[in-house]
C-alpha cells in the first residue's frame, strides 16, 4: 500500500465518480453564502444597521463571516469524505500523516514574510490598503480580539474549501496525475478568486495567484499545513494591522473596480517567497511513509497486498521440504 500511495502525491489522490466533485466545488460556497448572508442580515438586525451588506466590517459582521466560513469548510471536508468513502485526515495530508511540526515551523515562516511584505506596502504604497490613522477604541480591541480567537479557524475554513476538498476533487477529473494536478489548481484556484467577489482585475489575479501559491504548498509538503500557515499568518497580521490603521473605526474592504493597483505585486512576491521555503524545507524532509489513522485503502488495494504478503511455501519451508523450526512441510506428509 505505501509503494501505490506515493505514486498518487496530494492533490490526485482520490478517485470518484465524474458527479461527485462537481457537488463538492459548488455546494460548500453556496453554504459559506447563505451562511454570511444570514449572518450579515442578523448583524445588521442587532446593531440597528439600514445597509447590513455595506463594505464596512464591524465586529459582529467581522465574526459573523469568520464563522460562516468556518462552517463551510467543515461541510466541505465532510462532504468529500462521505463521497469519496476515505476518512477525513487522508484529505489533511497525504501520503504522510498530519505534521503539527510542520504547521509551527511554518507558520514562524510566514510570519516573517508576510510582516515583511506589510513592512514594504506602508513604505513604497501607503495609501493602496486604504489605511487612514493609528487608533484604538472599544470596537479596535473587539476585533482584535475576534481575529485572534476566530480568525485561524477562519483561515483554515478557507483551506478546507479549496486545497483540502476542492483541488483534490476537480482533479479527480483526469486520471494522468500532473494534468489531473493542473485542472485542480485551475478549478480551485477560480473558484477561490470568485468567492471573493472582486471586480477589480489586480484584486482578481491576485487571488487566484495567491490560491495557486497555496495550491502548490499543499502539493510539494503533501499536505494542508504549509498552506494553513501561510493563510492565517496573512490573514491575521493584514486583519490586524488594517484594524489598528482605521482610526479606531471598523474597517473597510473596498474589492469595487479599480480598488486594485500594482501593490500587490509586492504581496505576490510573499506568495512566490513562501512558495519557495516550502520547497527548500521539503527537499530536507525525511521521506517517510506513515499512514493516517482510519486509514482504509480501496478493495483491490487490499487484494493486492494481501496477495503479495502470502508466503511462498517452497521459501517458507526450504528446498527440503522442512523449516527451521523442523516441521514438516504439508506436501510431504
Amino acid at each position: 500500500m505505501p509503494d501505490l500511495m506515493n505514486a498518487r502525491p496530494f492533490g490526485a489522490h482520490l478517485r470518484m465518480s465524474w458527479w461527485k466533485p462537481l457537488i463538492v466545488v459548488l455546494v460548500p460556497p453556496i453554504v459559506l453564502v447563505v451562511f454570511q448572508v444570514l449572518g450579515y442580515q442578523l448583524a445588521g438586525l442587532l446593531e440597528g444597521s439600514d445597509d447590513p451588506m455595506a463594505a464596512t466590517v464591524t465586529p459582529l459582521k467581522f465574526l459573523a463571516v469568520n464563522l460562516a466560513i468556518i462552517a463551510a469548510g467543515v461541510v466541505a471536508i465532510l462532504l468529500l469524505a462521505w463521497l469519496a468513502k476515505v476518512p477525513w485526515r487522508v484529505l489533511i495530508s497525504s501520503p504522510r500523516a498530519f505534521d503539527a511540526r510542520r504547521l509551527g515551523w511554518y507558520t514562524g515562516g510566514a510570519a516573517v514574510l508576510v510582516a515583511a511584505g506589510i513592512g514594504v506596502v506602508a513604505l513604497v504604497a501607503p495609501d493602496s490598503p486604504g489605511w487612514i490613522a493609528f487608533g484604538v477604541s472599544g470596537t479596535t480591541v473587539v476585533i482584535l480580539v475576534l481575529t485572534v480567537l476566530t480568525t485561524p479557524l477562519q483561515a483554515l475554513g478557507e483551506e478546507l474549501m479549496f486545497r483540502s476538498a476542492a483541488l483534490p476533487a476537480a482533479a479527480s477529473w483526469v486520471r494522468a496525475v500532473r494534468p489531473g494536478l493542473a485542472l485542480g489548481l485551475v478549478v480551485s484556484s477560480l473558484g477561490f478568486a470568485l468567492l471573493h467577489g472582486s471586480a477589480d482585475p489586480w484584486l482578481f489575479g491576485y487571488y487566484t495567484f495567491l490560491s495557486v501559491c497555496t495550491g502548490l504548498m499543499a502539493i510539494v509538503s503533501g499536505g494542508i499545513e504549509a498552506p494553513v500557515a501561510f493563510h492565517v499568518a496573512n490573514n491575521v497580521l493584514f486583519t490586524g494591522v488594517n484594524t489598528l490603521m482605521s482610526d479606531g473605526a471598523p474597517f473597510t474592504i473596498d474589492r469595487s473596480s479599480g480598488a486594485g493597483d500594482a501593490s500587490v505585486l509586492i504581496l505576490g512576491a510573499v506568495n512566490v517567497a513562501m512558495l519557495v521555503l516550502v520547497v527548500l524545507r521539503e527537499r530536507k524532509a525525511p521521506r517517510e511513509w506513515k499512514a493516517p489513522r482510519e486509514w482504509k485503502a480501496p478493495r483491490e488495494w487490499k487484494a493486492l497486498r494481501q496477495r503479495k504478503a502470502r508466503p511462498d511455501p517452497v521459501r517458507a519451508y526450504g528446498e527440503s521440504g522442512r523449516g527451521d523450526h523442523g516441521l514438516e512441510h504439508p506436501r510431504d506428509r
